[in-house]
């Protein structure tokens, strides 16, 4: 029986590339339904591969695909997905690894940037009614990158792409990743803190890069924001549960962090009412002037990143439904 791939949304205006990979040796079916419940009773039954984005993948969601044999993510993280539950079926999971890396390492740094300049700050500053005097704001975040400790929890793709672009402006970097093999820094030209404690009591800019796993959610609360040098900055474009956003909301207020720039919140979209520190900031809380970048989980965001997305999702369930091997599995006790 030939096999048939299913796409659980509507991502792209037409099927022309998905075609051109798979071939005529593989059907390949769309459903625009928001979870994977609203998905036609047809259309689950027939699906051998699934392609799935935003949504959701719970147990008794895989109960519904009898023939399933592999899932892609289409994207990096993969917490989406009930790994035992498909394990336990014999379903493979694959992700897409290598899509949107320049594209977050570049935002990483630009929020840094926006922040550690003041661009936001004197940008805000502008826009008061009346506009602020036409000079420059002292302010505890703007510093020289040359001076300053760029620290970085998890150094895969992304986190090295931003040593390499940190280093450039001239930045000191070290990275924590216990996953990494010895030697790794060494060849990028940065330091390797043994401890995520030394790497925060070291970091001026904290940057976050870390799959969200049961090892790393809430990995940065009050005590680790509390152990950075005073002054310090916040970058998350991970995942937003790996941070405690209230815990960062107190550190923001008490001064101790200077700012944060986040791509990602623990619930998204965010739920009503929001978060204390979003509410202050779309409030645009005085005590958070030019202190605070939110973007909507939109680092990875470009043309081309797109393109990457579609062409990779579709190479990788081609391998796994045709081979000559799966790429990219994510095994279920994967972290």
């Amino acid at each position: 029986m030939a096999e048939t791939v299913l796409y659980g949304e509507c991502l792209y205006p037409d099927d022309r590339v998905e075609r051109r990979i798979f071939g005529d040796g593989v059907e390949v079916i769309f459903a625009d339904a928001a979870t994977l419940a609203d998905i036609p009773e047809e259309m689950a039954a027939r699906a051998t591969g699934l392609m799935i984005f935003r949504q959701f993948v719970r147990a008794e969601d895989l109960a519904r695909f009898p023939r399933l044999k592999a899932i892609v993510r289409m994207g990096v993280g993969y917490d989406r997905i009930d790994r035992k539950a498909a394990a336990a079926r014999g379903i493979l999971v694959c992700n897409v690894p290598d899509y949107g890396t320049a594209e977050v390492a570049d935002h990483a740094i630009a929020l840094m940037l926006a922040l550690r300049r003041g661009v936001i700050l004197h940008h805000d500053l502008q826009r008061t009614s009346p506009p602020a005097p036409w000079t420059y704001r002292e302010h505890p975040l703007i510093r020289r990158l040359e001076r300053l400790r760029l620290g970085l929890v998890g150094l895969g793709r992304i986190g090295t792409a931003v040593a390499l672009r940190a280093r450039a402006f001239g930045m000191r970097v070290i990275a924590y990743d216990p996953y990494q093999p010895n030697g790794v820094e060494r060849a990028l030209g940065i330091e390797r803190a043994r401890t995520l404690q030394d790497l925060l009591a070291e970091s001026d800019t904290l940057s976050l890069h870390t799959p969200l796993t049961p090892e790393t959610r809430g990995m940065i609360g009050a005590a680790e924001l509390a152990r950075l040098p005073e002054g310090a900055l916040v970058i998350n474009t991970a995942r937003g549960p790996v941070l405690d956003i209230e815990a960062l909301y107190e550190a923001l207020a008490s001064g101790h962090v200077a700012g944060a720039g986040l791509d990602v919140l623990p619930v998204e979209p965010p739920p009503e009412p929001p978060p204390r520190l979003l509410t202050a900031y779309r409030e645009r809380a005085p005590w958070l002037e030019g202190r605070l970048i939110i973007t909507p989980h939109s680092a990875f965001h470009t043309p081309e990143a797109w393109e990457d997305i579609r062409v990779k999702s579709a190479e990788t369930m081609r391998a796994a439904l045709l081979g000559p091997r799966p790429q990219n599995v994510i095994p279920p006790e994967a972290l």
